[in-house]
Parts: C-alpha cells; sequence; structure tokens
C-alpha cells in the first residue's frame, strides 16, 4: 500500500488528549476538503477510540497512546493503539451498551459509534498487551464544506 501521506503521533493517556487527537485528525484531512459532516464523524470516532484507551487500558494508571494516520488517494486510515491491559473477549466488549464501567456512568456505546461513523472498524486485542483500533473513511470528491 503506498500512502500519500502518514503521520505518527504518540501521547500520554490524558483525557486532555481526546481534544488533541482530534485536532490533529482534522488538520490532517483537511487537503481533502472534507464535508463538515465527514469531519465530525471522523473526528467523534477518533474521540471514541481515545477515549477508549484512556478509561479502560490503563485502569487508573497512565499510559501512551499511539496514534497513526494516512491518506490514499481519498481514504483516511486512522489506527489507535494502546499498551495497557487489552480485553479478554473482543466480541463481546464490542457489543452496543457491554460496558466494564457501569458505576462510572459509561454508556457501552464506544464501537457502535465508531462503527456507526467510519467505512470500516477492525480491534485487535491481546490480554495484558494492549489494544489497537482501526478505522478506515473513504472521504468523497466534490462535497461541499458547508454541509
Amino acid at each position: 500500500m503506498s500512502f500519500d501521506n502518514k503521520i505518527h503521533i504518540s501521547f500520554p493517556s490524558s483525557p486532555r488528549n481526546t481534544a488533541f487527537a482530534r485536532i490533529c485528525t482534522s488538520a490532517f484531512i483537511a487537503p481533502l476538503d472534507p464535508s463538515i459532516s465527514d469531519i465530525s464523524d471522523i473526528k467523534t470516532a477518533v474521540s471514541e477510540a481515545v477515549t477508549n484507551c484512556v478509561v479502560h487500558a490503563y485502569e487508573d494508571s497512565s499510559g501512551i497512546i499511539e496514534m497513526d494516520m494516512a491518506l490514499e488517494g481519498r481514504t483516511f486510515l486512522v489506527s489507535i493503539k494502546d499498551f495497557g491491559c487489552g480485553m479478554e473477549n473482543i466480541e463481546r466488549s464490542m457489543r452496543p451498551l457491554y460496558t466494564t464501567k457501569p458505576d462510572e456512568e459509561r454508556t457501552g456505546m464506544g464501537f457502535t459509534i465508531m462503527e456507526a461513523f467510519m467505512d470500516n472498524v477492525d480491534v485487535f486485542s491481546e490480554k495484558g498487551r494492549g489494544t489497537t483500533v482501526k478505522m478506515l473513511k473513504y472521504i468523497p470528491e466534490g462535497r461541499k464544506s458547508h454541509e
């Protein structure tokens, strides 16, 4: 696969860095002149993936989140990776309304939202080694920026 552009970013698993990841994502896809709707969808999916790292991966400690973004033509690829606790059962974790933190008023809709807003979502996880969420979104040409 040849990429028109790619970038790698590492940042601490702090809630304030969710906004940072969203801003970086918007700036990275800007050359494609995406619609407001596409920008919003992508930023929301990225936000959900980073939030999962912050809330679930490192439990009550902190760690590193790695975000890789790439463009291949009009296809946006993003990978968000943590090195935390990992998931025992990916399929169960991706079910709507499933949460491991019901006492914290978590909705369990993170993966459902990612899947709704992106064209493809793949999740890889290994207990004790971390989780990687890879998402893909095709950004159509010729859309109006003010949609």
